[in-house]
């Protein structure tokens, strides 16, 4: 199940504050004296009407002058298109390539109408390795063309080798049984590139980060943790380009979603890449926007 942003209403998505919340203001840093780190706060209208928050740390390190501390972070650069759970014999690569892919044939079928001529998309793959394959893909989408002197324009024009320096996950378990919480930390961050073996697909309107997780035995063992527990979990994951210079703050998520207590037998099974075909459901249930709920054992 999806939740959207409301469109219709009358209220900015974010210059609210959810009740009984500590009042920081949105879109600026709640920053800690001792780490050095920022907590960008979003609020964000959904269309059941109540108001969710979207809480991540993204590190300035020491990079960070006085005057960028205090810098809002500015909102999303694109929006959530959904997510695939899959299943299938081999490595699934550049899922966005295939011609079975529901979501780059949604923008082929809109565009033969002469609609969302300038839509781009941005997938990330986390292959997640076993007996049978699974890949977890979540999609964000824009109809804005990114400035060329952008660090996202940079990463997506670049190659692996800045890449792999720059991109990076922010996870938040919002709900999960504490061995999950001791296993994958509550509040975590990490550059993939340094970490994990990543394949980068350019397409004409698309870009992919295929993540093997199984490149990392530890990675592969804690992954394997967690998804015995997946029917319990609610995980935030948000996606972010690094700054490493002072000219590049303040850094911005790609994007972010929430994936609710997510069934593994929900897997929509794939062919091999040769017969393009694909079977069954597959949809996990995910809240594009995150929210602020508080914390759950």
């Amino acid at each position: 199940m999806a939740r959207h942003p409301n469109k219709n209403t009358g209220a900015p998505a974010r210059n609210q504050q959810p009740p009984d919340h500590p009042q920081h203001p949105v879109g600026s840093p709640n920053r800690s004296t001792e780490d050095h780190s920022a907590t960008w706060t979003y609020t964000v209208v959904l269309t059941d009407g109540r108001h969710r928050q979207v809480i991540f740390s993204l590190s300035a390190q020491e990079i960070t002058s006085p005057k960028n501390r205090n810098h809002p972070s500015g909102d999303y650069l694109f929006s959530p298109a959904g997510m695939d759970w899959l299943k299938s014999s081999t490595k699934l690569d550049n899922v966005l390539g295939r011609s079975d892919n529901r979501v780059a044939n949604a923008l082929k079928k809109a565009q033969s109408q002469n609609k969302s001529l300038k839509s781009f998309i941005f997938a990330i793959n986390l292959q997640v390795p076993g007996k049978d394959q699974h890949s977890a893909v979540f999609y964000f989408a824009s109809e804005d063309p990114l400035p060329s002197d952008s660090l996202l324009y940079r990463f997506i024009n670049g190659d692996d080798a800045f890449r792999n320096q720059r991109f990076k996950i922010v996870n938040r378990i919002v709900k999960g049984p504490w061995v999950v919480k001791k296993a994958v930390g509550s509040y975590s961050a990490c550059l993939l590139g340094k970490a994990l073996n990543i394949h980068y697909h350019r397409g004409r309107n698309y870009f992919e980060i295929d993540v093997d997780v199984g490149s990392s035995k530890i990675a592969a063992a804690i992954l394997h943790l967690a998804l015995g527990y997946t029917a319990n979990v609610t995980i935030d994951m948000g996606f972010v380009v690094e700054a490493q210079a002072e000219e590049e703050l303040p850094e911005k998520l790609i994007g972010a979603i929430r994936v609710c207590q997510m069934e593994m037998s929900s897997a929509r099974v794939v062919d091999a890449p040769s017969t393009g075909l694909a079977r069954g459901s597959g949809f996990a249930k995910v809240e594009h926007h995150l929210s602020g709920d508080e914390e759950e054992d």
